[in-house]
């Protein structure tokens, strides 16, 4: 995907933006769109992250976290204020959708309050269990919240109040 401005650059993170993407995600993580993480887990999942810069600082991000053969979540989306309305969280989507066809993912899920905007690109809300029980049972062995949330454990509803569990199929 390609970005409208040519002064806009998606590419793939590197450890080194890890704290440019804790300063792009902080706004979301107080208003509780986004789950707060210690610094060590974006390290661990920096190779997940893709990123948008525009003269050397980060105005976008977002990742692909691989929970099962077929299913992937996108997880970390988020955009600059000043950034908004100029696409950059679609093409960020649109490439990490196109790394879950790489990866050979079949579904696509996400965690959120923007509803209209994963609607958008072609995601529902998820109705009933998304995995069939044996699956289910396998991926009740995760300590990965991200996991917890797609199977809509009890133990993460607090956590997760208003959000909404979307699944796309590619």
């Amino acid at each position: 995907m390609t970005l409208r401005d040519p002064a806009l650059h998606i590419r793939p993170a590197l450890a080194t933006d890890v704290r440019g993407i804790r300063e792009l995600t902080k706004p979301y993580v107080e208003s509780r769109a986004i789950a707060p993480k210690a610094s060590v887990a974006y390290y661990e999942g920096v190779q997940e992250f893709l990123v948008v810069e525009r003269e050397d600082r980060l105005v976008g991000c977002g990742a692909l976290h691989v929970m099962w053969e077929d299913v992937a979540e996108v997880r970390t989306l988020a955009v600059a204020a000043e950034e908004k309305g100029q696409g950059i969280g679609s093409t960020l989507l649109e490439s990490l959708l196109d790394r879950a066809r790489e990866l050979a993912v079949r579904r696509v899920f996400c965690l959120t309050f923007e509803v209209d905007f994963f609607a958008a690109h072609g995601f529902s809300e998820i109705d009933g269990d998304p995995v069939a029980p044996d699956v289910f049972a396998e991926m009740l062995q995760s300590y990965d919240e991200g996991v917890a949330e797609f199977l809509d454990l009890d133990r993460v509803k607090p956590n997760t109040l208003g959000n909404h569990r979307m699944l796309l199929t590619l």
